[in-house]
């Protein structure tokens, strides 16, 4: 199989919301009349900080600045039920999408009517007619593109997704693939004060990421893209004995995230020697990656992989970036790293890697 990226856009929603400000949203939602004590306000403060976000984007614009301590539209005094987020999901997500593809098109140089088949991904939400055709309405795409939808598989679908669409390049050396990430998960803020849920929402924030890629050519998108646009490989890996470490349910209030607080030492007992024994298939070491591309599902986590697999911390500041940043933004969130490290000129190989649910690692590997 062979994949070249052509072009890769990113896009964020107007809205920006500081941390600050986020923990005092979560102290209104995390049952008022316990952090009205001063001692659990202040441990949610400190739980703010120490997420390593400081500024997230996000689609709804009545929780930020003056109105992050006050009654809102959408997050009341009541926690909103499934229905009334995935109708904001339907509204929302597809203009976030579109902005992404635009401009990975743009970045690109290829028409629309280029594109033969069509992935999307998505965690946050689901509705039908989707993202999928709203994009192919918009962009718009032709009639017979072929589409297919990624849900509910977490932080690293974007490599999922990746890996689906070098299966279409390679099987057709003519096929041209739009691949869309958006994930907006601020609608699935919790209410209530457990620990998974208050670390969740210190996180998570909303974005769209997409890419474009073919077989081959043409050589003048090629010649006028940055680095790291060839995908050599993918890995998958299922730690054993994992499955309550991470999860994400759909229940009658939204969306809820589970995050074990054991997902750094299975990382830290786990990843190395799958790592490395993945690496050598492809004669490959660990010492010989040029840049790495790492989901920041929380600092806990980064720092888990830089310490197992002894890493330069500098090679991990693009992924600490992004979660300062723009914060957690699921599926999207290794494609914002990946547009900074092909910016800035990173050597390659580059490392690509994220978790999900299971708990599962996937890896792909570009030069």
């Amino acid at each position: 199989m062979s994949l070249m990226i052509h072009g890769l856009g990113t896009a964020l929603p107007p809205h920006r919301l500081a941390q600050g400000d986020a923990a005092t949203v979560a102290a209104r939602v995390a049952l008022p009349e316990q952090v009205s004590s001063p001692s659990k306000r202040r441990l949610l403060d400190t739980l703010h900080r120490r997420t390593g976000v400081a500024m997230r984007h996000i689609v709804l614009e009545d929780l930020t600045g003056k109105n992050a301590g006050q009654d809102q539209s959408f997050f009341g005094s009541t926690s909103p039920g499934t229905g009334e987020r995935m109708r904001r999901y339907a509204q929302e997500a597809p203009p976030l999408a579109l902005k992404a593809a635009r401009a990975a098109l743009e970045q690109a140089q290829l028409a629309p009517e280029r594109i033969t088949h069509l992935v999307t991904v998505s965690c946050t939400g689901f509705h039908a007619p989707g993202v999928d055709l709203a994009l192919m309405a918009a962009l718009p795409l032709r009639p017979c593109v072929a589409r297919t939808h990624l849900g509910f598989m977490g932080c690293h679908a974007a490599l999922n997704g990746l890996r689906v669409a070098a299966s279409f390049t390679g099987a057709d050396p003519e096929a041209c693939v739009l691949l869309c990430a958006v994930e907006l998960c601020s609608l699935h803020l919790q209410y209530g004060w457990e620990a998974e849920r208050i670390v969740a929402n210190a996180l998570f924030a909303d974005g769209a990421a997409a890419l474009v890629a073919s077989g081959a050519g043409p050589a003048a998108a090629l010649e006028s893209a940055p680095g790291l646009r060839r995908w050599i490989a993918s890995g998958s890996f299922l730690v054993p004995a994992s499955a309550e470490a991470m999860s994400w349910a759909i229940e009658d209030h939204g969306f809820v995230m589970g995050l074990s607080p054991q997902v750094p030492d299975l990382i830290g007992a786990h990843l190395r020697p799958w790592l490395e024994g993945w690496l050598a298939d492809h004669h490959l070491t660990l010492e010989s990656i040029g840049c790495w591309a790492v989901h920041p599902g929380g600092p806990r986590i980064l720092s888990a992989v830089t310490e197992t697999l002894e890493l330069d911390p500098a090679l991990i500041e693009p992924s600490r970036s992004v979660l300062r940043d723009c914060g957690n933004m699921s599926s999207p969130t290794l494609l914002f790293i990946l547009e900074r490290l092909r910016r800035s000129g990173a050597p390659g190989p580059c490392l690509a890697m994220a978790f999900g649910p299971g708990l599962c690692v996937e890896v792909a590997l570009l030069a």
